[in-house]
């Protein structure tokens, strides 16, 4: 017959073996509650001077004070931007974003963790990565920034004595942008075409003035420049006609029409449930399919 200590000692046992069996289902609950969310990223080139968009959706969550988003940059020592609990925290914001970061505050309890530059830089392309914690879970997306300046041409007609000459002229492009001219008539047939283009280095010592003249242009006849890079493409069309109540083909009638596609790159979403994880160890992974 067992002794009471041996009870004693039994009976603390089961209770041990009890509590540490009920520890580790709160343990393992907890890590199961933990679970990857939907992370999208987006973006298209930035234009140098102007404001850009890094996009960024995830799945949405209804606790605002839950909701953690992080943006940063391969190579650049401190944040891009954080937003936590409700408002902007940027304490750990690198130098050179200070002043030129906003986060959609009142879209962010709907999913948008989208973040605006202002000012773009040419320095500012390269790869951002963008996560986000919430209650459900948490996230990450890479996306590659491009940065570069184009715009649209304005297309217009001179004349003298020796003809008439198409002058197609855009403000600001970089990298330098190749120009080619498309001539047809109202049959649909090409018609040839000489072509004279320069670029003209701006103040600010980085984009270009692209300047195309297109000589021998005749009128019943559309001409459309194109301006393009590794970035963007630009058209200017104008359809040349001549004037009913004249004789000579010399009295014009233009209609004009501009047009600007910028190239977007392919990104890859990636989700995390381990947002302690240190994101430069991941980068390699997420990108080999970008």
């Amino acid at each position: 017959m067992a002794s009471q200590g041996q009870v004693m000692f039994w009976s603390m046992t089961t209770v041990i073996i009890i509590l540490a069996a009920v520890i580790a289902l709160i343990i393992g609950f907890g890590i199961s509650g933990k679970r990857s969310i939907n992370v999208a990223a987006f973006t298209s080139p930035g234009n140098i001077g102007q404001s850009g968009l890094l996009g960024c959706t995830f799945e949405p969550d209804i606790w605002m004070g839950s909701i953690v988003i992080r943006w940063a940059k391969v190579g650049v020592a401190g944040l891009v931007h954080e937003f936590r609990e409700g408002k902007d925290q940027l304490q750990e914001q690198d130098v050179v974003f200070q002043g030129r970061t906003v986060v959609f505050a009142d879209q962010v309890i709907g999913g948008n963790a989208s973040l605006e530059l202002r000012e773009v830089q040419l320095s500012d392309a390269g790869t951002y990565r963008c996560s986000v914690t919430t209650s459900r879970g948490s996230g990450a997306a890479v996306l590659r920034y491009r940065t570069g300046a184009f715009s649209t041409p304005r297309v217009q007609v001179q004349t003298s004595g020796s003809g008439h000459t198409l002058h197609c002229e855009a403000p600001r492009w970089f990298p330098r942008p190749t120009v080619h001219w498309t001539a047809y008539s109202e049959a649909g047939k090409c018609l040839p075409h000489a072509a004279n283009t320069s670029y003209e280095l701006n103040s600010e010592n980085i984009t270009l003035k692209v300047v195309s003249f297109l000589h021998d242009t005749t009128a019943n006849a559309t001409y459309t420049c194109v301006i393009e890079n590794s970035i963007a493409k630009a058209t200017g069309n104008i359809k040349v006609t001549a004037s009913s109540h004249h004789s000579s083909a010399t009295d014009f009638n233009i209609t004009r029409e501009t047009s600007l596609h910028v190239v977007n790159l392919n990104t890859e979403s990636v989700s995390s449930s381990l947002p302690a994880c240190h994101w430069m160890l991941l980068l390699p992974m997420c990108l080999l399919s970008i």
